[in-house]
């Protein structure tokens, strides 16, 4: 397909083309050739509008439609009156004579220009509410800063200021601000706050490869009450893995709190330190908190029977492929990449820095907690066993 010309500009109907095209999942080349111009011009525009689609126009039905405005230089061209014109159309004579001088009068008006012109009329820019609220910005950059979500820091605003609607903001507002160049409210080091590090939004995938190990006892036999969140002290387990697979930390999640306990292993990540590594970590819990733990098919479970014996823990493990019946483990693993990104070597992280990382995710408020924390609630759990 011809590329456009460098004076062509994409307009709001392409902007929105692109952007349904690229939640379709369709390449940055499939999606300029499919709105007539280069690859290039659509990576300007990512830049600048940081993946986040416009507003879809509206036309209120006292304004012209394109088709009219076509009628309308029809009949200026034909010499017609303004009110021959208003009577093919259906409209006023005055709307007629309105639209033609605001279009330059009957020698300029062209039906093109004059939709553009009266777009560009209509705009009615607001402030950018995070731009005049400086309070309201100092409380969002610290939430981004402690690295919550911009869902997070919405709600929980929400939260700890019920009486103050001048302190309320949008997650999608805040996303506006780190992403798109026009708002740029919140200082742009900020967007490397957010989990992805991304500074516009893109859409991925994400691949999963599982090993196999024997012995196994399937997530179908584990009990109601952990499958349902009603008791506490089930938890799901996994690993992150550092730099060319030499490294790793543990990762515990319990279910019902979504409280999350970090472990290094510094000694490698073989089934036999694993096993170590996580009986100690559990000991270490109330004894009314160590009820199960649910794992992937991965083989550094593979000694799991013995753990068993040494702790008195059931362990459940998934079925292959199926990271959802672990999803509070998978959704922290994501959190947790932004402290320890792909690449690391993660034995160089000390237990101090791994409890401080800890207590960062287990102080973000929780929608799925009522935007309580996972420390709050997990603390009412240890609370009623002494």
């Amino acid at each position: 397909m011809w590329a456009r010309s460098k004076a062509s500009r994409l307009t709001i109907d392409d902007h929105l083309e692109l952007h349904r095209r690229f939640r379709n999942g369709d390449s940055l080349a499939v999606a300029a050739a499919a709105v007539g111009c280069s690859a290039k011009s659509v990576h300007r525009l990512l830049r600048k509008t940081g993946g986040v689609a416009p507003r879809a126009p509206t036309r209120s039905e006292a304004r012209l439609s394109v088709v009219e405005r076509e009628e309308v230089s029809r009949g200026i061209q034909a010499g017609e009156s303004f009110r021959k014109i208003a009577t093919k159309i259906g409209r006023a004579p005055s709307t007629v004579s309105r639209e033609v001088r605001a279009a330059g009068g009957r020698e300029a008006y062209r039906a093109h220009l004059a939709e553009k012109g009266a777009r560009q009329r209509a705009r009615r820019p607001k402030p950018f509410k995070l731009v005049e609220n400086a309070g309201l910005r100092q409380a969002v950059e610290e939430g981004l800063r402690q690295r919550w979500s911009p869902q997070q820091i919405a709600a929980r605003l929400k939260v700890d200021h019920p009486k103050a609607p001048e302190l309320r903001v949008s997650h999608e507002t805040i996303y506006s601000s780190l992403f798109v160049q026009a708002r740029g409210a919140l200082r742009k080091e900020l967007a490397t706050c957010l989990r992805t590090g991304r500074t516009r939004r893109h859409p991925g995938k994400r691949t999963d490869l599982r090993g196999k190990i024997s012995d196994m006892v399937m997530i179908s036999e584990r009990p109601a009450e952990a499958e349902d969140r009603a008791v506490p002290g089930h938890w799901e387990g996994d690993l992150i893995i550092g730099k060319d697979s030499k490294s790793a930390i543990g990762t515990l999640v319990e279910r019902k709190s979504r409280f999350v306990v970090l472990f290094p292993l510094p000694n490698g990540r073989t089934a036999e330190d694993v096993r170590k590594a996580l009986a100690a970590e559990v000991r270490r819990l109330p004894e009314c908190l160590r009820r199960s733990i649910t794992w992937d098919q991965g083989k550094e479970m593979a000694q799991h029977t013995r753990f068993s014996v040494e702790t008195n823990v059931s362990v459940y493990f998934c079925d292959p492929h199926s990271p959802w019946q672990r999803g509070s483990n998978e959704n922290t693993n994501g959190l947790l990449r932004q402290y320890f990104p792909k690449g690391k070597d993660l034995s160089a992280y000390t237990r101090r820095e791994l409890n401080t990382v800890a207590a960062q995710l287990n102080g973000r408020p929780r929608q799925t907690l009522d935007w309580r924390t996972p420390g709050e609630v997990f603390s009412t759990f240890v609370a009623s066993t002494t």
